[in-house]
């Protein structure tokens, strides 16, 4: 015997209450039956009864094909996940001494990348003698979230984690 899948529902003979509230094929109010009664009513037409909702009084159940029911329920699940998106966090490493042009590709990057609905980590790294002077790279930091600021939030202000000190940039608009 091939077995579906249970998504929690009783069928067919499971059902053993005496009473219980019948809806048909159609979603029309087919009144209150045994159970028994509504189980005949179901073979005859070739379907199943599927108790829909348990905690009800008298519980619910549905005439219906069962098994188009999981696999629409499926089908239905398989297209959920197909339209979530993932959010990614894209990185952006730079040092305290990078150049104007440098600076202004990397919030190019960091804009197409915000754009695109993904969060971006901004890091600076610190290389030797300049452990000295992380106010120069926080300063940076600042800098490059003012330049982002029309589309991005900053989430994380800059903080200093060992060599890199590092702030993340959500988009505003979050999807």
């Amino acid at each position: 015997m091939l077995t579906i899948a249970k998504l929690d529902h009783q069928l067919n003979e499971e059902i053993r209450d005496k009473e219980i509230r019948l809806i048909g094929e159609d979603g029309a109010q087919l009144g209150i039956v045994s159970a028994e009664q509504a189980n005949a009513m179901a073979e005859e037409q070739g379907l199943d009864l599927v108790k829909i909702s348990p905690n009800a009084t008298p519980p619910v159940c549905k005439i219906m094909d069962y098994s188009k029911f999981c696999y629409d329920q499926k089908k239905r699940e398989k297209d959920a996940r197909k339209s979530q998106r993932v959010v990614e966090i894209k990185e952006i490493r730079m040092s305290p001494s990078i150049d104007t042009n440098d600076l202004n590709t990397k919030i190019r990057n960091a804009l197409k990348f915000l754009a695109d609905g993904n969060r971006v980590k901004v890091s600076v790294r610190f290389r030797g003698r300049e452990m000295a002077h992380t106010d120069i790279g926080e300063k940076l930091l600042l800098e490059f979230a003012e330049a982002c600021s029309e589309i991005a939030n900053m989430e994380k202000n800059p903080k200093l984690e060992g060599r890199f000190m590092a702030m993340f940039l959500t988009p505003k608009n979050s999807k």
